[in-house]
């Protein structure tokens, strides 16, 4: 387990941690999330003794690391993929960090093998790739078989399977009550393997919390609606000032007939059953929710500290409702009479 508490760290005028506080339970993998200088690998750098913090503390396993015995079977860490001497082959590496840690030869060929360096061992690191480079940290990190994991950006460089794989790694490390703190900037990867989230921006901890309940919190449902009948469509929500149409750039997936529609703001039940009242030809009618990447970006955009403009092109089209003559059903309360019109 791997205890935060308070830790404030200044370099100079700028506040690179204020308090932070988390814990990275046993047993589950807590994603580290946060804008580029948001303070994560200093964090990380902090709880390793690799930074001595204004105040505040850091624990792993109820002890301060730095005053650990055996380092390597407390913590595998994964801070920079580069680390290793260039002139050094991927073995000599291993093998010295094992000699000097008490740790036997044969789990030095057992970890080349796990990460699948064996064909490159007897090779020096400086002409490893970044994909390499990050295998051979991590296999540096499992060296000690150690009760946590702390990975920094681990999956950078790694093509998918390397990407799968060290979610596997991730996800079995955890199924065994160890302890793994996981940075990254790949959502997808974190919505997959995490269990619990910390997110943290301009030093500060913004939220602790899990995946699902972070998901659910920070975004709003939505239906999509491919329909040949669009006007019909604007006149069924005409009444409904909470429900937002929007004109959606079709997909390869969607069909290729009628208009495709984005709608905000309704219920995906209630809107089928208007839709049902009201014989609306739909081609497709689904729930879409919120990735978690859109909702981190938008808790996390306010802390970033640097933000690109958007690219130009069309945004997407919000209809102003009109009243339109009729008897199509509306949504504004989502009660209908047998006739499909609103009482």
């Amino acid at each position: 387990m791997i205890e935060i508490t308070n830790l404030s760290k200044r370099f100079g005028s700028k506040t690179a941690l204020d308090g932070v506080s988390f814990t990275a339970f046993d047993g589950k993998v807590t994603g580290f999330l946060g804008p580029n200088g948001a303070g994560k690998s200093t964090t990380m750098r902090a709880a390793l003794g690799l930074i001595a913090p204004d105040s505040g503390k850091a624990l792993i396993d109820g002890a301060d690391f730095r005053k650990s015995r055996a380092p390597m079977t407390s913590v595998g860490a994964v801070l920079d993929a580069k680390s290793a001497h260039k002139n050094r082959s991927a073995y000599n590496h291993l093998l010295s960090l094992a000699l000097t840690n008490g740790i036997s030869k044969r789990r030095v060929n057992e970890v080349i093998n796990f990460t699948g360096l064996e064909s490159v061992k007897k090779r020096k690191t400086g002409g490893f790739s970044l994909g390499m480079s990050q295998r051979l940290s991590i296999a540096a990190a499992l060296l000690g078989d150690p009760h946590n994991l702390v990975l920094d950006e681990p999956v950078n460089g790694l093509d998918p399977e390397g990407v799968k794989w060290v979610r596997e790694l991730c996800r079995f490390y955890a199924s065994q009550g160890r302890a793994v703190l996981l940075s990254s900037h790949l959502m997808s990867e974190v919505a997959l393997t995490a269990d619990n989230l910390v997110i943290i921006g301009q030093g500060k901890v913004l939220e602790t919390t899990t995946v699902n309940d972070f998901v659910a919190e920070h975004s709003a449902h939505s239906i999509r609606v491919v329909t040949p009948e669009p006007q019909k469509l604007r006149a069924i929500f005409a009444s409904a000032p909470e429900v937002q149409v929007h004109v959606e750039q079709r997909t390869a997936s969607d069909p290729r007939e009628g208009e495709v529609f984005r709608i905000n703001g309704a219920d995906l039940k209630s809107a089928a059953q208007v839709f049902a009242q009201a014989q609306l030809v739909t081609y497709e009618l689904v729930e879409e929710k919120v990735s978690l990447e859109e909702a981190y970006l938008s808790l996390t955009h306010s802390q970033a500290q640097y933000t690109a403009k958007e690219l130009p092109g069309e945004r997407p089209i919000e209809y102003v409702q009109q009243n339109m003559d009729g008897n199509f059903a509306t949504a504004g309360n989502m009660q209908f009479n047998g006739e499909g019109q609103t009482r």
